[in-house]
């Protein structure tokens, strides 16, 4: 029986990922504890657009992530009030030239043959989805399935209908393990938390998690910064991007890149990023960047150039080498699952996550193979 120190599981991290986690745990019957060292959505869910993004994957694991996970967001947009700002606006990613129109075409293509809906856009048509659009460019690719979602309120409200019992500003300072090292819960500074099962979904900081825990899980932060304009009537009706940005999630570089995706908002700021280098857990502002932003935004939206950007915020997107999150049991440490490592398409892939992870509790098969992301496909450095 489940007492103020004890329940069925554990999940270390409030964000949209640990939110995801809890609510497909309690809606299986499991009991949910969910603790934070910082507030909810504090970390990289609070920093993020809440882009939830096909167009961007090729086939391949991560992509049958996004495909399942899209279908969830539309169920929980059902369940979830509408001020988490579930928006199917769909995505417009556009070339600038014929050899960019070609690469695109071919990458739809492939991702035709996974599920993905993409329909090929002439220039002279690009108007009738984006009229604020600069002239001149080769054409795009529309993808109706790409969304968005406010993701610092989605994950406050998965948490909140999941009925999970939640413990804020607490951190994490050990995995307590039995005699066998399986796991038995978690000490904090208000004392230990008991559970068989403790899920890792510590974003950023879920190496670290790891480590304590004495499994190697090597995640790196990957710094991002995002513009926010004044509101706006809605003069970005998508989610566009150039046909670039694909290549800048991709790569693995740790220096800086950045490739505009510009999107409205329901409240009416545009919010533009996006940014991407390794610089550890520095948050000191980059004018630099800002300013690449700015300029290839105005690039794509002329009409922007007028506009008054009114903040920015940095984040820190938890990168795995590979570019695939750590998802499921660990099997050096039974009784410890990780969720963790999505990178930038943490608030997208966030459903899918969870009821993997919930259907692994429950001793259930998985919506879908979990091979490619084991947690323990990384070797420890020498």
């Amino acid at each position: 029986m489940p007492t103020r120190s004890s329940s069925d599981v554990i999940v270390v991290g409030a964000g949209v990922i640990g939110a995801a986690c809890a609510y497909y745990a309690c809606r299986s019957g499991l009991s949910v504890t969910v603790v934070d060292r910082g507030p909810v959505a504090g970390g990289t869910t609070g920093a993020g657009e809440g882009n939830l993004l096909v167009s961007d994957k090729e086939p391949g694991p991560e992509l049958e992530l996004a495909l399942l996970s899209t279908r969830l967001w539309r169920e929980l947009a059902d369940v979830l009030p509408a001020r988490v700002e579930y928006e199917a606006k769909g995505g417009l990613v556009v070339a600038s030239d014929e050899a960019g129109m070609a690469a695109l075409r071919d990458f739809a293509a492939a991702q035709a043959t996974a599920g993905v809906t993409a329909r090929e856009i002439p220039a002279d048509r690009l108007p009738d989805l984006e009229p604020h659009l600069a002239p001149g460019l080769a054409g795009g690719c529309h993808y109706p399935q790409d969304a968005q979602v406010q993701p610092a309120l989605a994950a406050a409200h998965l948490l909140r209908s999941s009925g999970a019992r939640v413990r804020t500003g607490e951190a994490v300072t050990a995995i307590l393990t039995g005699a066998h090292g399986e796991v038995r819960g978690v000490r904090t500074p208000a004392g230990e938390l008991h559970a068989p099962y403790v899920v890792n979904a510590a974003g950023t900081w879920g190496g670290e998690l790891a480590a304590l825990a004495g499994a190697h899980l090597p995640v790196l932060p990957r710094r991002g910064f995002v513009l926010v304009t004044e509101p706006l009537p809605r003069v970005v009706r998508h989610k566009v991007y150039a046909a670039d940005y694909v290549a800048d999630v991709a790569s693995g570089s740790a220096a800086l890149q950045t490739s505009a995706v510009v999107e409205g908002t329901p409240a009416g700021p545009v919010l533009i990023g996006a940014s991407r280098e390794r610089v550890g857990f520095d948050r000191t502002l980059s004018v630099e960047v800002l300013r690449r932003l700015a300029r290839q935004a105005t690039t794509l939206f002329p009409v922007l150039a007028g506009v008054r950007a009114m903040r920015t915020y940095a984040g820190f997107r938890p990168y795995l080498p590979d570019h695939l999150p750590a998802i499921g049991a660990d099997p050096r440490v039974p009784g410890l699952l990780h969720a963790c490592g999505h990178e930038g398409a943490g608030i997208g892939l966030a459903p899918a996550t969870g009821l993997a992870i919930a259907r692994l509790l429950t001793g259930h098969e998985p919506p879908l193979d979990l091979g490619p992301f084991r947690p323990d496909r990384f070797k420890p450095e020498a």
